[in-house]
């Protein structure tokens, strides 16, 4: 008997390649074996309700087509259920940070192949409050950015939106009082920014988080502290070559739970999408989602790129 999959992609992604590509994708899927119906999102939320939607109606399989903010509205609509099907990656989007981290193909005939294939990992999940994610949490000036840039300018230019917003912003960063507290560590300073890390894939930099793994039951923790413009500059610097993590100004940790507060307002960035403001309270929940990788990727899901970029996301 076939097994059912919902294909849930985002129109506008990717300079609307989906649209395009969509009959010859399902075409196929369908010769692989996969029963495939789809769903267009039609705005923010709609792939979360989606997702939660293939649940009740028992598919075998959702598949997220787009970018990191499709993907992160899917995650969404699966993470709470009970029984949770298999998730398939189409990366087509703008930007494609945790396809990265698992190896996952860009060219979308070798994508659907290998979700025909239907080999599963099960892969750690954070939590942040209420919301789910699967790469990124982050807080502060620069990650704002990823909100920052108009969806219709994401279409057209892509990439190089994030680079001329990032340029524009980085005159303007300040610091933020903060209090972070981890079994670990306990810090209260004036920050930059925080990042919480599922993967070593984050905004392109490889190697930010050099001993990050999906699978590991633990988050990895990056606070950068006050810093001038050149010293920022500096440790970006440092971190494209993987080697910030001994650098003064910035403090590192991995976690299995986090608490977050602030006196001032502080957005937080989950996957490059906006989850709410601090007070947070971020914890990782292992072994939570079978995802479909490539069969000969490696258990800790490294991967091997040098595209440096200022933020993430996709609409």
């Amino acid at each position: 008997m076939a097994k059912r999959a919902r294909l849930i992609y985002n129109p506008s992604s990717g300079r609307e390649e989906m649209k395009k590509k969509l009959p010859d994708i399902l075409q196929r899927l369908e010769r692989g074996g996969l029963e495939t119906s789809t769903h267009a999102t039609i705005g923010e939320g709609d792939a979360t309700l989606a997702a939660a939607e293939a649940v009740e109606r028992g598919f075998d399989i959702v598949i997220a087509a787009g970018g990191d903010g499709t993907l992160y509205e899917v995650i969404n609509g699966l993470a709470e259920k009970e029984h949770r099907p298999a998730l398939g990656i189409l990366p087509l989007g703008t930007t494609n940070d945790f396809a990265r981290a698992l190896s996952i193909p860009r060219n979308w005939e070798a994508a659907c192949d290998l979700i025909i294939r239907q080999h599963t990992r099960l892969i750690d999940v954070g939590k942040a409050n209420q919301r789910y994610f699967i790469n990124i949490a982050g807080g502060g000036s620069l990650t704002e950015l990823t909100y920052e840039v108009p969806s219709k300018l994401k279409t057209m230019i892509g990439q190089l939106a994030y680079y001329i917003k990032g340029i524009e912003k980085l005159p303007r960063l300040r610091p933020i009082e903060m209090h972070v507290k981890t079994d670990e560590m306990e810090v209260h300073e004036q920050v930059m920014m925080f990042l919480v890390t599922n993967s070593n894939s984050v905004g392109g930099f490889e190697k930010l988080a050099p001993e990050a793994s999906l699978d590991d039951g633990l988050l990895d923790v990056f606070i950068l502290k006050k810093c001038n413009l050149a010293e920022f500059i500096r440790i970006v610097t440092l971190a494209l070559r993987g080697e910030h993590l001994n650098d003064p100004h910035i403090i590192h940790t991995s976690t299995r739970k986090i608490e977050i507060t602030s006196p001032d307002y502080v957005q937080v960035n989950l996957d490059g999408e906006l989850g709410g403001t601090l007070p947070c309270t971020i914890s990782v929940l292992p072994s939570h989602l079978n995802i479909i990788v490539d069969e000969s990727g490696s258990s800790t899901y490294r991967v091997k790129h040098s595209f440096p970029r200022l933020g993430k996301i996709d609409s």
